[in-house]
């Protein structure tokens, strides 16, 4: 008789730690009334939206390195305290990276919980865990290489792991937030999944245990993007770019 109150908790502090909100958005997108047009201002935005993220990431990639370097020349501090900070660092980075971002990345199961999804969808608490252990691996496959290259930050590996972070910021905001189906499809194939596939190849080039480490994201990324692409075909298959869609209150 406990259990449901168990699996209440456990979601919970699921939702909690990964800054997910329960319940209805404020607004959602009426696709009733959208037509063929493409949204040419959407797409401008995510653009923008994107490359100020990642280059605001860059620039804090910039300070971390700055930070730990004066850490290491300072001999009041353990010799641990600086890897202890580099993984705080990128816990925030792989569940928090959002905050880095100009555009709406409210973390909801509103638009999963109202589309149609195939039978062999997982459960929307499903989701959450699963990013909560890829970003448990993000930080220990991160802290192999910031180890390997000197406790180094603005390296190769680093721009393309935040590149990916924001790539995949962009697809919630068009997915979750303005359930744009259609244009979630190419978005979550040439941004999230290629970009995961490119760091874990990066991160095994550089470490090869890290690259074993987070590979584990890539094989999850395409079991989403098929996922993406059958709640496209079973919601009416919309076309493949963002559409011009009128906002309804709720």
């Amino acid at each position: 008789m406990n259990q449901p109150n168990h699996s209440g908790i456990l979601e919970q502090f699921v939702n909690t730690v990964m800054g997910i909100k329960p319940g209805n958005q404020q607004q959602s997108l009426n696709t009733s009334a959208a037509t063929q047009e493409l949204d040419i201002k959407a797409v401008l935005v995510y653009k923008l939206g994107t490359i100020l993220q990642i280059g605001v990431m860059i620039l804090v990639l910039l300070g971390m390195e700055k930070l730990v370097m004066l850490i290491d020349q300072n001999s009041s501090f353990p010799s641990w305290f600086s890897t202890l900070i580099t993984a705080l660092f990128f816990a925030l980075l792989s569940i928090r990276s959002r905050i880095f971002s100009l555009l709406d990345n409210t973390r909801s199961r509103t638009t999963y919980d109202q589309v149609i999804r195939p039978r062999w969808s997982p459960p929307p608490l499903a989701f959450p865990i699963v990013w909560m252990l890829i970003a448990v691996l993000r930080v220990i496959s991160s802290v192999l290489i910031w180890q390997e290259i000197n406790h180094q930050f603005l390296v190769l590996p680093f721009i393309v792991f935040v590149v990916h972070l924001a790539l995949g910021d962009t697809w919630n905001t068009i997915f979750t937030v303005e359930r744009r189906l259609g244009a979630a499809v190419p978005v979550v194939i040439l941004g999230p999944w290629l970009s995961a596939i490119i760091v874990t190849a990066i991160y095994w080039q550089t470490v090869p245990l890290a690259g074993m480490i987070l590979s584990f994201s890539c094989v999850w990324l395409t079991v989403a993007s098929a996922l993406v692409f059958r709640i496209w075909q079973l919601n009416g298959s919309e076309p493949l770019y963002p559409l011009k869609l009128a906002y309804v209150e709720d």
